[in-house]
Parts: C-alpha cells; sequence; structure tokens
C-alpha cells in the first residue's frame, strides 16, 4: 500500500492511522517536511504489507470527507466573520415564473442522453437525491464527450457534505444555530411572495417584504434598520470595506496601455525544484504468436471458427437482453453491408462510395448491434467510419459544427438503422431536411432485410494493418468547434494490443459496458478490443441506466462479468440507490475500468464505491482508472493485479502549489488540497513525458505540472484536413533545458496536465481545455466545479448541471460559473447557496468568481448524450441570451487591476495657470460672436425698446401679415393661422379680461397654462398689455395628473402667480376629482378662462417705461431637478431677439417651422417671441402631435417649402426610431428635404452626437444635406449660446464630442476654473462664462439665498479681466480655435460643451458624465430601452429600461457590468432593471436623474430586479 508521505489532512485521521500502523512498523513512521518539494526522496512510500486492508480502508472513509469538510470549514469561517451581504430584489412576476409550473422533463427521445443523470422523472430516483446521502461521494454529473473538463457536472464530493453534516463536524461552526443545508423547508409557498434578506450568511433569515412598511431588519452589525434599498446599499457598503485579497500596487497613468495594473509575479511564489523529468517508457509490446494481423482479419476467425459465439448483447429498457449479436452474425452481416456499400450506391460505372471514402454513422445509444455491424462493415468494404450523434433537431446544440465536420471530411452517405431514420425529424414530402451547418446527405438504412445479398464469389478483401486511415472520431473543443482525429488501422491494431496486455483480456471473457460505444474508452474496449479476444459484451443503454442506475451492477452478478467499463457517475449513482439491494455479488470482477479516472475527482467516486461494495466481494485492486485523450487514445491505465504487489498511489496536493504549476505534498491540516490517485502506468510501447503547458515544448522538471505527451504507434496521426493544428498536436518534438530534442520521433500532445510520480505512476490533475488563467495563475475548471458541489450538492444544483468557464474583461480572464437550480428552491436557497459558492471558491482556490448565474432547471444547452454543452452556454453568456433567474456579480472582489485612483493635486493658482499659459504660448481660452452694434441701417424694429411695442406697430403697417401657423395631426389640410392684426386683436381682449374679471395691477405674475399653441401666444402678448409679467406653464397631463398636477401648482406658487389663464378644458381638469385628489384646489390664485373673451378692448393699453424691468419669467426644471425662475428683462428680450435674428437671417419674407415645446428657454423665445420681433412666419408643429404621427413634422417642412427648422433631441429621437422603416414610402409620399439650409436641435446639454449622425443618415435618402443638421446650447443665465454650426472634432481620451453651434452676435464666451475662478488656456477643460446682453438678470425667489444668485449672475474673474461682470452657466466645457474659417476668413472658435458642472460624478479620483456611461450601457444589449446612472455613498448606479420580456431582466446585469469596467473602468456597485417609461424625462428631453435617485432610494422604482454587484 503506498503513501505519499502527507496523506489527508484531518488530525484525527492521523491519529487513527498512526496508531494502527505502528503496531507493525515499530512505531516509526516517516513524516516529511511540508514545504520540500515533491521529489522521489521526499515521495519514498511506505509499504506496508501487514493490515493492508484495515488500513486503506480507513484511509477511503477518511479521505472522503476531505474537501467537503474543507468546504464546510471555509464556510463556517465565514459565518464568524458576520459577512452581510445585500440579497438581490427581485419582482413577484419574475419568482413565480421560476416555479415547477414552468419546467419540462428532460427531453429523452432518442435515449441517446447518454450523460444525463438518472431519470428526474422517477419518483425513487428523486427520493434517493433529496435524502442526504451519507453513503459517499459522487461524480454527479457527467463529462459529456471529452471536450473540455468544465462540462464534467460533477464531483466527487456530493456524500461528503451531508456527511460532515449528519455526523459531529457542526461543532466546528461554534455557532449557536447551524446552517440548515440539508432538509427543504417546509413552507416553500412563502418564499414565493417575499422577499429574504440574509444578514449573513448561515443564520437564519428574516421575510421581509417588498416596500412600504418593511419589517426591521438587522445589519452585519445587529443594528436594526428599515430594510429598504439605503439598508442595502449601506450593506454593500459595509460589505465592500472589508479588505480585498492583492493590495493596490503603484500603477503607470501616463500611457493608456500601461493604465491598468500588470499582475506582478509574486516574489514567494512556489517554483520547482526537482531535477529534468526524463521521458518514461511503458513495458514493451508483447509479440503473442496468434494476434491477428489485422481486425477484420480477427473477425473473419471468430466468425468462422466460433461462430455461435455471443459477442454482444444489447438490453432494452427493462434490463433483458433485446439481441445477442453472436460473432457468425456479426461477420454475415458485415459483409453484406460492406458489399452493398460498395455496389449498390451510385451506378456500376459511378459508385457512389469508394475505399477511402468517408461514411458517417448515426447510431442511438441504445442500439449497439446495429453501430457494430456498421462499424466492421466499413472496415471490410475499406471505407473510413465518422461515427457522430444523433441530431435530436434541426437547431440542436452542437449539431452544426458536426456538420462542420462531415463537410470538411466530405461526407456524402450516412448509415443510420430503422427506428433511428424513422425518428429523424422530416419535412412534409417524407424527405429528411438537411440539418443546419449539414452537407446534403444520403441517408442508407442498414438493417440486413433492406440490403441485397452478395454474389456467392465476392469476398471482402482482407489485408494486414497499414497506414490507411481506419475510422474517424470526433472531439469537441473548449469553443465548441468539432474536430476529427484520424486513426490508422495500424494504431487501431496496436491499441488493441497494448489494451489486451495491460488489461489481461482472454478469450470468452465477459465485460459489462455502460459508456458511449462510439467514441473514447466505450468503443476501444467495448466494440474494438473485444472482437480481437472473442470477448462478450453486455452493453448497458444510458436509457436503461436512467430509470434503473444499478443495472450494470446486476449484469455484472448474472453474467458474472470479469470486467465493467464505466465512468465515476455510474459508481456515483449505484452507491445512492444500491440500499434495497441483497443479492449483489461482486466477486467476479477481476478489472473496474474508470474512464474518467484522470478526473481528479474521480478519487472520491471510487473510494466511496469501494467502501460500500468490499462487503458485496469488491476487491480493491480490482478498480482501474485509466488516462486518455481523443488524440492519444490511452495515455496510461492501471494493471489489474492479482497479488496487490503494486499498490495505489495517492497525493495530497496543495491548491496554491498547483496554481503555479507546481507539486507540493500538503501534510498540514489545510483547507485548500487535492487528493489525486494514480492512474497507473504508461501504455504499453508507449513513450511518456512531461512538456511545459505554453510556449516551447520542454522537458518539465519532477515537481512541476506540465502536459503529458505520448509517442507511440498506438494514437491518433491527425486532426482531418487540419494541418496546422495537426502539427501543433501530432508532431510535437520535446527539447530537453539544454535545447537537445530528446527523440527523433514526433510526441502528441494528449491535452492532460499532470506528473509523473516514483514508480512511473502518472497523476492527472487536469485537462488542457479545462485549464482557466486568472492573474498569471492556473485553476481547473474542473476543481472549481467541485468546490460548488461540495457546497450543498444534492439539494441545490439540479443533477449536477454546473458550468464553469472564464471569460475575458479588462485583460485578464475572470471566472463565471452557471448552475441550473431544482425547480423547487426558493429566492432565498439561491441566494445562501452562491453566496457560500463564492465563499468556498475564494477560500480554497484563492480566486475570486465574476459572476454567479442561475437557470431554471432543463434550460442549458445540452450535448446531443445530455451533458451540458459549454461552449453553447458561454456564447449565450456572451451574448447575453442565458435568461437566469439569478444573478450575483462580485466585480469589486475579482477585479484587482483597475487604475490607481488619482490622488487629488493641490490646486495652482490662477495667476500662475495665466502665467503658465501665455509662457507656453497658448492663448486664453475666450471667444465672442459678431458685435451685435454693427447691425445693419434698415433694421426698423431697432428703434422700438419694448416687444409690445413691435406687436402694434407691425399690427399697424403690415397688419394682414401671417405671423404663425399651427400644424396639428387631427386638422389635415385647415392649420390655424394669425395675422399680426388679429393677434394684436386677441391680445387686447386678453388684456381686457385680465383688468376687468382679474383686477390686476401692472406688475402682477400670471401664470398661463396651455397646451402648445395659439392661445399662448395671444395670453402672453396680452399680459404684455396689460403691464402683467407672464410665466409659460406646461399643463398636467390628462392621463397622469397626480404626477404632473404638483409641479404646475409649484411654479404658480413660487412665481407667487396673482391669476392663472387658460382653456375652458384645462379649467375643468384643474377643478376634476383626479386633481383635487392631489393638490388642494382652494388655495390656488383665481383661474381665467380665455376661451370666452370679452368683445371689447381695454381702455388704455400699458406702456412700459423701464427697459431694465421684467418682461417675463423663464421657469425650468434643471437635469437635476432643481426648479427655477430666471428673470428676463426687456432689454434682454430685446437684445435676444436680435441677436438671434441675425444669426438665422430671419426676415419677413422667410418661414421657419418650430417643432418645440413653448415653455422654457430657447424654445419658448423661438415659439412666442422671435416672429413678432423679425416679422417671419413661424409653422407651429406641437411635438405631441408627432406621437400619433410621427412624419407630420418633416412632412410639413418639405410641403411648405421651409429652409429653417427647429426641434429637440426628443422629436429628432421620435423620427429616428418610428421613420426609420418607411423611408422609401416617404419617398413616394413626395417627401423632399433639400431645401433644408438649417435644422437646429435646441438643448441644453452636450451635443448627443451619435443620435444627430443616425438622423443625417436616415434621411439623407430623401434629401436632407448631412451639413445642414446642427445644435445649439442653452443654459438657465443665458437661454442661447450657440446657435447653428456642426463641426465633428474629437477630443481628449476618445471621447467624440461636436461642437455646440456658432457663438451668438452679441455673446462673449470664457473658460474658468471654476474653484479659483481663474481664466484658462485654449482647450482646457473649465466652466463656460458668458457675458451678454440677453443675459438673465437673476432668479427669481428659486434659490433663495442671494449669493447664490450674485454668483450666478454676476461673477468676476478672480486675476486678469476682472472688471467684466460673467454669467456661470454651471456646464464644462472648452474652447478651440478650429482650422474652420467663417465668412470673413478668420478662424473660428468653436465652444465644446462637455456636462453639466452639477451632474459630475466623482469616482476614484476622477470626474465622469452620465452621458458617457449611459452610452456604453445603451450599447451593451440590444433590450435595453434606455439607460441613466448617478452616484450613491461613492457607489455608481445604473438604471436600465428593458424592452422586453421580465427573463431578459437578469441577462442585463453581467452586461453592464462588462461593459462600464472595459469602457470606463469602474464597477457599478448596483444595477437596477425596470420597465420601460420609469426613467424621469423632463419637457425638454432630459433626464432627470435626481429625482430618479429620490425614487430609488425612497422604493418607489417598482423594478424587476435589483442586483448588488459584490
Amino acid at each position: 500500500f503506498y503513501l505519499f508521505a502527507g496523506d489527508i489532512t484531518q488530525k484525527g485521521y492521523e491519529k487513527k492511522r498512526s496508531k494502527l500502523i505502528r503496531a507493525f512498523t515499530g512505531g516509526n513512521l516517516a513524516t516529511s517536511d511540508p514545504s520540500t518539494p515533491l521529489s522521489d526522496k521526499t515521495l519514498r512510500c511506505q509499504r506496508i504489507d501487514a493490515v493492508q486492508t484495515q488500513s486503506c480502508c480507513i484511509d477511503r472513509v477518511l479521505s472522503r470527507h476531505v474537501h467537503t469538510e474543507a468546504v464546510q470549514a471555509v464556510l463556517a469561517r465565514h459565518v464568524e466573520r458576520k459577512m452581510a451581504v445585500p440579497m438581490p430584489s427581485k419582482r413577484r412576476s419574475l419568482v413565480v415564473q421560476t416555479s415547477m409550473d414552468a419546467y419540462t422533463p428532460p427531453d429523452s427521445s432518442s435515449g441517446s442522453e447518454e450523460e444525463a443523470g438518472p431519470g428526474d422523472d422517477m419518483s425513487s430516483v428523486e427520493h434517493w437525491m433529496s435524502r442526504p446521502s451519507q453513503l459517499g461521494p459522487a461524480h454527479l454529473g457527467s463529462t459529456s464527450s471529452s471536450s473540455s473538463s468544465t462540462q464534467s457536472g460533477g464531483s466527487g464530493n456530493a456524500g461528503r457534505l451531508a456527511d460532515s453534516l449528519a455526523h459531529s463536524h457542526l461543532s466546528h461552526l461554534n455557532h449557536s444555530a447551524p446552517p440548515d443545508v440539508t432538509g427543504y423547508s417546509s413552507d416553500s409557498s412563502h418564499s414565493h411572495v417575499e422577499r429574504h434578506h440574509m444578514s449573513n450568511m448561515g443564520t437564519i433569515a428574516r421575510n421581509t417584504q417588498k416596500y412600504g412598511n418593511a419589517e426591521r431588519m438587522e445589519t452585519g452589525d445587529g443594528v436594526p434598520v428599515s430594510s429598504r434599498v439605503s439598508a442595502k446599499i449601506q450593506q454593500l457598503v459595509n460589505t465592500l470595506k472589508q479588505p480585498r485579497r492583492p493590495p493596490l500596487r503603484e500603477f503607470f497613468v501616463d500611457d493608456f496601455d500601461e493604465l491598468l495594473e500588470v499582475q506582478q509575479p509574486d516574489p514567494n511564489q512556489p517554483r520547482p525544484e526537482g531535477a529534468e523529468m526524463m521521458p518514461v517508457r511503458g513495458e514493451p509490446l508483447g509479440v503473442v504468436t496468434n494476434w491477428p494481423p489485422s481486425l477484420e482479419a480477427a473477425l473473419q476467425r471468430w466468425g468462422t471458427i466460433s461462430p455461435k459465439a455471443p459477442c454482444l448483447t444489447s438490453l432494452d429498457t427493462a434490463g433483458k437482453p433485446l439481441y445477442v449479436l453472436t460473432y457468425g452474425k456479426l461477420w454475415s452481416r458485415s459483409i453484406k453491408l460492406a458489399y452493398n456499400i460498395l455496389h449498390k450506391l451510385g451506378s456500376k460505372q459511378e459508385p457512389m462510395v469508394r475505399p477511402g471514402d468517408r461514411v458517417a454513422l448515426v447510431y442511438p445509444n441504445n442500439d449497439p448491434v446495429a453501430f457494430m455491424v456498421a462499424f466492421y462493415g466499413c472496415l471490410l468494404a475499406e471505407v473510413v467510419p465518422v461515427p457522430i450523434e444523433v441530431p435530436l433537431s434541426r437547431k440542436d446544440a452542437g449539431s452544426q459544427q458536426i456538420g462542420f465536420l462531415l463537410g470538411s471530411c466530405g461526407v456524402a452517405v450516412a448509415l443510420t438503422s430503422d427506428a433511428c431514420h424513422k425518428g429523424l425529424p422530416k419535412s412534409a414530402t417524407g424527405e429528411i431536411p438537411q440539418f443546419k451547418g449539414w452537407p446534403k446527405l444520403l441517408w442508407i438504412v442498414t438493417e440486413s432485410k433492406h440490403l441485397s445479398k452478395p454474389p456467392r464469389d465476392w469476398f471482402p478483401h482482407i489485408k494486414d494493418a497499414n497506414n490507411d486511415t481506419a475510422y474517424i472520431e470526433y472531439k469537441t473543443c473548449k469553443d465548441g468547434s468539432v474536430l476529427g482525429v484520424t486513426v490508422t488501422r495500424i494504431a487501431l491494431l496496436t491499441h488493441c494490443q497494448a489494451l489486451t496486455q495491460s488489461c489481461s483480456y482472454t478469450e470468452a471473457e465477459t465485460i459489462v459496458n455502460v459508456l458511449d460505444f462510439k467514441k473514447d474508452v466505450g468503443l476501444w474496449h467495448g466494440i474494438l478490443t473485444s472482437v480481437m479476444n472473442m470477448m462478450h459484451v453486455i452493453s448497458v443503454p444510458y436509457s436503461l441506466m436512467k430509470v434503473n442506475p444499478l443495472s450494470w451492477i446486476q449484469k455484472v452478478c448474472q453474467f458474472k462479468a470479469k470486467v465493467a467499463c464505466v465512468k465515476s457517475r455510474d459508481m456515483h449513482w449505484a452507491l445512492v440507490a444500491h440500499k434495497d439491494q441483497k443479492d449483489i455479488n461482486l466477486s467476479s470482477l477481476r478489472m473496474l475500468l474508470v474512464a474518467d479516472g484522470s478526473n481528479p475527482w474521480s478519487i472520491s467516486s471510487c473510494d466511496a464505491f469501494l467502501n460500500v461494495f468490499q462487503t458485496k466481494g469488491l476487491r480493491a485492486e480490482v478498480i482501474c482508472p485509466c488516462a486518455s485523450s481523443p488524440e492519444a487514445l490511452t495515455v496510461a491505465i492501471r494493471r489489474p493485479v492479482e497479488d496487490s504487489s503494486q499498490p495505489p498511489g495517492r497525493g495530497v496536493l496543495s491548491m496554491q502549489g498547483l496554481s503555479y504549476g507546481v507539486v507540493r505534498v500538503d501534510t498540514e491540516e489545510r483547507l485548500s488540497v487535492l487528493t489525486v490517485q494514480d492512474v497507473g502506468t504508461v501504455i504499453p510501447g508507449g513513450l511518456v513525458c512531461v512538456v511545459k503547458p505554453e510556449g516551447i515544448p520542454q522537458l518539465c522538471q519532477t515537481d512541476e505540472i506540465g502536459e503529458l505527451c505520448v509517442c507511440s504507434i498506438a494514437t491518433g496521426t491527425s486532426y482531418y484536413g487540419l494541418t496546422g493544428m495537426t502539427k501543433n498536436t501530432f508532431e510535437v518534438y520535446p527539447v530537453s533545458s539544454s535545447g537537445g530534442l530528446i527523440s527523433e520521433y514526433a510526441f502528441v500532445r494528449t491535452g492532460l496536465l499532470g506528473f509523473i510520480g516514483p514508480g512511473g505512476l502518472v497523476f492527472i490533475t487536469g485537462k488542457m481545455d479545462g485549464l482557466i488563467m486568472v492573474s498569471g495563475r492556473r485553476h481547473n475548471a474542473d476543481d472549481i466545479v467541485a468546490t460548488a458541489l461540495a457546497v450543498e450538492p444534492m439539494k441545490f444544483v439540479y443533477r449536477g448541471r454546473i458550468a464553469v468557464f472564464s471569460v475575458t474583461v479588462l485583460r485578464d480572464e475572470r471566472i463565471v460559473v452557471v448552475a441550473e437550480q431544482r425547480p423547487d428552491s426558493t429566492e432565498e436557497d439561491s441566494f445562501q447557496w452562491m453566496s457560500r459558492v463564492l465563499q468556498a471558491i475564494d477560500s480554497i482556490h484563492g480566486v475570486g468568481v465574476f459572476c454567479l448565474a442561475l437557470v431554471p432547471a432543463n434550460t442549458l444547452p445540452k450535448t446531443p448524450l445530455g451533458g451540458i454543452h459549454l461552449s453553447e452556454i458561454k456564447q449565450l453568456y456572451l451574448e447575453g441570451g442565458l435568461h437566469p433567474c439569478n444573478v450575483l456579480m462580485c466585480p469589486h472582489t475579482c477585479v484587482t487591476n483597475l487604475p490607481k485612483p488619482r490622488q487629488k493635486q493641490p490646486e495652482i493658482g490662477p495667476a500662475s495657470v495665466m502665467v503658465g499659459n501665455l509662457v507656453s504660448g497658448k492663448r486664453i481660452a475666450q471667444a465672442s460672436g459678431r458685435d451685435l452694434g454693427q447691425t445693419d441701417d434698415n433694421d426698423q424694429v431697432r428703434p422700438f425698446l419694448f416687444l409690445s411695442e413691435v406687436l402694434q406697430w407691425r399690427a399697424q403697417t403690415t397688419p394682414d401679415h401671417v405671423l404663425y401657423t399651427l400644424l396639428s395631426s387631427r386638422v389635415t389640410n385647415a392649420a390655424l393661422s394669425l395675422t399680426c392684426l388679429q393677434l394684436h386683436k386677441r391680445a387686447e381682449r386678453v388684456a381686457a379680461l385680465l383688468m376687468e374679471r382679474g383686477g390686476l395691477q401692472e406688475g402682477d405674475h400670471v401664470a398661463l397654462v396651455y397646451p402648445p399653441g395659439i392661445d399662448l401666444i395671444a395670453a402672453f402678448y396680452g399680459c404684455l398689455y396689460a403691464g402683467c409679467v407672464p410665466i409659460t406653464v406646461r399643463p398636467p397631463h390628462p392621463q397622469n395628473i397626480s404626477t404632473t398636477l404638483p409641479t404646475v401648482k409649484m411654479i404658480v406658487e413660487v412665481s407667487h402667480s396673482a391669476c392663472v389663464m387658460t382653456t375652458a378644458v384645462i379649467c375643468k381638469l384643474l377643478r376634476s376629482k383626479e386633481a383635487t385628489a392631489t393638490v388642494d384646489i382652494r388655495n390656488w390664485p383665481p383661474v381665467l378662462d380665455t376661451d370666452d373673451l370679452p368683445k371689447k378692448k381695454p381702455p388704455a393699453l400699458y406702456k412700459p417705461t423701464n427697459p431694465d424691468g421684467l418682461a417675463y419669467l423663464d421657469f425650468s426644471v434643471s437635469t437635476t431637478g432643481m426648479l427655477a425662475g430666471v428673470q428676463m428683462s426687456h432689454n434682454a428680450v430685446g437684445a435676444f431677439c436680435r441677436s438671434v435674428k441675425l444669426q438665422c437671417e430671419l426676415y419677413p419674407s422667410r418661414e421657419v417651422a418650430i417643432c418645440l415645446d413653448p415653455y422654457c428657454g430657447l424654445g419658448f423665445v423661438l415659439w412666442c417671441l422671435c416672429s413678432v420681433y423679425s416679422g417671419h412666419q413661424s409653422i407651429l408643429i406641437p411635438p405631441v402631435e408627432l406621437e400619433t404621427n410621427p412624419a407630420l413634422w418633416l412632412l410639413a417642412v418639405s410641403q411648405l417649402r421651409v429652409r429653417d427648422t427647429f426641434c429637440s433631441y426628443s422629436v429628432m429621437e421620435l423620427c429616428t426610431k418610428g421613420l426609420g422603416l418607411q423611408t422609401e414610402a416617404l419617398k413616394a409620399r413626395g417627401l423632399d428635404l433639400s431645401r433644408v439650409r438649417a435644422c437646429v436641435v435646441v438643448a441644453e446639454e452636450r451635443p448627443r452626437m451619435a443620435l444627430t449622425h443616425s438622423f443625417s443618415k436616415l434621411f439623407k435618402d430623401l434629401g436632407l444635406h448631412p451639413r445642414s443638421v446642427s445644435t445649439s446650447f442653452g443654459c438657465r443665465v443665458n437661454l442661447a449660446i450657440c446657435l447653428v454650426r456642426l463641426v465633428e472634432r474629437g477630443s481628449p481620451h476618445s471621447l467624440p464630442l461636436m461642437e455646440s453651434g456658432k457663438i451668438l452676435p452679441g455673446v462673449r464666451i470664457i473658460i474658468a476654473n471654476p474653484e479659483t475662478k481663474g481664466p484658462l488656456g485654449d482647450s482646457h477643460l473649465g466652466e463656460i462664462w458668458v457675458h451678454s446682453a440677453h443675459n438673465g438678470s437673476g432668479y427669481y425667489s428659486g434659490y433663495g439665498e442671494e449669493v447664490l444668485q450674485s454668483d450666478h449672475f454676476n461673477s468676476r474673474l478672480s486675476f486678469g479681466d476682472t472688471q467684466t461682470v460673467w454669467a456661470r452657466t454651471g456646464y464644462l466645457g472648452f474652447l478651440r480655435r478650429t482650422e474652420l474659417t467663417d465668412a470673413h476668413g478668420e478662424r473660428h472658435d468653436a465652444l465644446f460643451v462637455v456636462g453639466a458642472l452639477e451632474e459630475a460624478m466623482e469616482l476614484r479620483g476622477m470626474r465622469y458624465h452620465p452621458i458617457d456611461i449611459e452610452t456604453s450601457v445603451i450599447r451593451a444589449h440590444k433590450s435595453i430601452m434606455e439607460c441613466a446612472v448617478f452616484t450613491w455613498t461613492n457607489l455608481l448606479v445604473v438604471v436600465v429600461e428593458l424592452e422586453g420580456s421580465e427573463q431578459e431582466a437578469l441577462d442585463l446585469v453581467p452586461m453592464v457590468t462588462k461593459a462600464v469596467l472595459e469602457e470606463h473602468y469602474l464597477i457599478v456597485g448596483v444595477v437596477v432593471v425596470t420597465d420601460v417609461g420609469v426613467i424621469p424625462i423632463n419637457s425638454r428631453g432630459e433626464k432627470q436623474r435626481m429625482h430618479l435617485r429620490d425614487g430609488f432610494l425612497q422604493d418607489q422604482l417598482d423594478p424587476i430586479y435589483v442586483a448588488y454587484n459584490m
């Protein structure tokens, strides 16, 4: 019995073992220092001959607990630390959808679900699975196909957890209430309705309701708080304060590529210290005289001399023998098929298949007989069989890739069985359709009755084995692609001989095969080697294993089989099911071949199986793990020895050492160890070496993990048709450290990672396909799967279906774990399991998990064998199509290579900045528009100081000139127009109404609550005629009174309005029940209805005298949710209108189309004031009309041949989205935009570049010139600063910016430092300050604080020109002198607006603008309709609106987190998924992020899902 020096990690076990052994060894047990490397010296094995069985038994019993106990110990530690993690919130509808009703039973259509566990539909199996298995561990899921170790859905730790809980190990937790991990919650109904909040990992959770009066909840510190969002965020902040593993080092911040931290190698990391590992040779392949010269010759021999000998017995789903194929039958049927393949397909002159051609073999897993006949038929006909899986549907996950393999192999014929042919999907005509990605195939049914008899004289030509290809075995790679490994006839024969020698096969032995007979170990032993030795194979189909997991053991007893070929999974299910069986006797077995013995976790299944079945006659030396790969075939195999002269070896290795590729024996009571067993010695006739996995194939040292390479005749020879990949895998020439070749023959890479221990025993620690490199350390996907399954295996992960893979985020690999959860698990179960898995993986493997996603049972893509399809799952994850029901992201834990947060530098004084700029030759950043003074002398309006006088003058001089035309989609042709005289007359009547009924005095404030239209304009001028100060207010929305009416009320109150003027309809609305329920109508000022105006005009119109007096108040809500009224004097109004008139060249003969909201800013000025001042005709199109008819605005522009038009971003977006697919139809209707000279977007924000570009692109076909689309910028202190200009220039750090328009006449701009108020240089980012005649003159009682007010409107520079009075815009931007020249040939100063100062977010010492992060987020997933970001307690919160089904909600969380990390180096703290329309948007189409933040913190959003990233 071999022992590695540091065998198992439990102290109790050490004591027992040494006590047992001391009696026989004189008490001298060699131990070694755990730090020494694993060399021959350290691993000197002690042979203990006596009390061997006892010692061995204890060894196995105790080793079973190791991994699970490690996981439990880790979790117990975390429980002690009382770590509070906020649980995600989920909408009720989303919880209910993941209940039992949503599940379909697994698809078992073709019986080819080889890899799934026994049937979920079987109540008895359910019963075993829900009971804590005290029997020992298991390989729960499936290593379906050897493609990738991450598919192996399981580990041998299922029972160990239950065990450790069922026994006394709970004392480790030293906690009053042990975590309940085995039983189900008896009352699962409440969990679907209420939220669960975990106060810490293992303790009992409290139920808290969703919103409103939530129950009390304790935080991690035990302080009761109200369970609201803010409490959860506090929890998250507390959790994130806990120290993270790698401390941040210094970073480079000057160069973009060096911005991210490069993981520096740890100086203390273990390094290999052993000597160079020399290649190890297997025993020579013995030459046996009667070995046949080829496999066909063997078949011929047995078919003629022992025709009655049984060759293969197939079973039905009840376990009864279905058919016994004898060697005679196999021989005659194979000949018949060979004849038909060569002579009956195509014509005599043009046979369809010639020797050497490839032919597909498509047989289900329950029909080994037909497959065997087809395989040998192909060998006899000298055609190359390509066995593949039965395609279950046209869109089967992996079948597309298989189609690619068939196409590249030039396959034109597929052989199949009758039953399978009937089961394939068919078209209406009864033909088998072409599967997606497959070549066109001729399907041939191979049953004898469908074939012609060969003539008497026809006989296949049987040659000695040569270098022709015998068959092609498919292999699925990590990325999902399928390759074909070619095996020659000589390799096939040599491999059979080597297996015969190492397994000591003899004639007429019986072998039970549970494995897939189409490939790998199942094919090599159950179809090929068995025929060479005239053995009898009992083939146990998977459909039977699902119904009766004990079936293979029963067959071993029934047939007294000598050999059984199984996977560790089959041993596990047998363990779970064996309890009620009495008459099991396994003494006939001389070899139990474990096909996936190379999976490090198979050891626990082997140990547990031996432990239970030793009493039923199973001998320890019978268990023979082997290691194999599709490329190298069998690499190593443990021999079945009669006299136990070579006991098995095992090692307890440090996980940390393994992550650095170094073998270190661990003797301490460590948590992170991996116990591995040997897979025997090298295959006879083979030479094996271990080379470095990356780079040049250099030999490893003795204590180093590398990739095993094999040199032997019995290996694959190439990937069919892929010469480049073949060279890298099949033609490897390993070199020693001195650089010399170790052999003149080529080696084959096996894809297995491991080392060769003492005595030439081969140890496998993982597979290349399952290797995940995180920050320079190697982790094995299988190991992580095992740890996850050891947390709560039976109870939680559905059938052990779990996938682990890595994705690249921010230039490093990140681990993603995806598992299917059991149908009956509650929200709380899921969250508790996820939190524990994170802790376990973090502690045991020392690596953070980036994303942990749970999906409903039976929803992960399956391979044709029912295992999980890893590459498809990864693809779905990357595309955001997994539809998980629970997600936990941990970017804070695992992203440790972020740039170092920027330190605040001490501010340099403004004088130094100015001097610095002068010295470096940079001009100060200031610019101005044309001078207003040099205007043309024929401006007849210039003498008038007041707008009311301009209107009166126009009514006298040009009474019939049309000033306004209102379009609406309801009145198609009859547009409503208004001439100068009509407007004057109506304004007079409004003034009369105000004076008579309202009894208003000069200077009183009047609120105008009108829909966009003519009434609003008349009411405005009526107020001016009466000497009142108008305030335009957006009316409440009839469908949404409760949220829109309070804003109206607030403006009316804040502006101290003496009366409200409105239409009869709105009057009625204000007095409705809904309105009175929302606000108290009684303390409103009097409401005047202007639909019924007095007929007479007022006695005298008011004549204003003071040009600096108040003309009107401009009230608006900013993007940060501040309501403020800006005072506009008569002077400012005149200057403003003059400035716009000059810039846009407006004259009475011009027509301008306006599609804006007329309530504030430039929108109001263009709608109400400019036409009266300049005399041009304004065509008014209320934006609401576009909701019913998106083409209204553009059709009006086209039909009325308008040259200038103004719109908002929301209008532009409506047209882009609503008319995107209708451009052809619009063209047919005669829409022509070629006359448009300027289409200006009016906004108070950074230009939305993407939107303006897509708008220009979309309508280019309709004649819109891209240069005509431009933007403007205005803000509260100055309603318009720039208008009409579009220049595309880049800006620092690749943020695309557009110039905000040309600076208006009479406007001066300077860029100042917002803190020091000093001037900045050209291209420097700072606050935009404005000086112009149309600046506002102050806030009206909005802020109330005089200091603020004077600061906003009357600021002076602290240095330089300290005399000029500036208004601060509150926006960041920069000025840049561009290469472009203006009309006068001077170079033009462009203003670039970056964003509002009050919205800028300080994160990691840097300033971010929400719009940039939102742009990245919207691009992250097709279902994100809109998004907004804000910060809360230094956490970045992202709110996304989901356009699509609620099932997609959780897909957005990883996508959003990744996008923001990659593009902004920021970690998202909270992701909130809501319905469309939740993000509040103000009248100008700007997001109200602060309102959103308040709504979120007060639980008012009703989100679909809230994820708190760890």
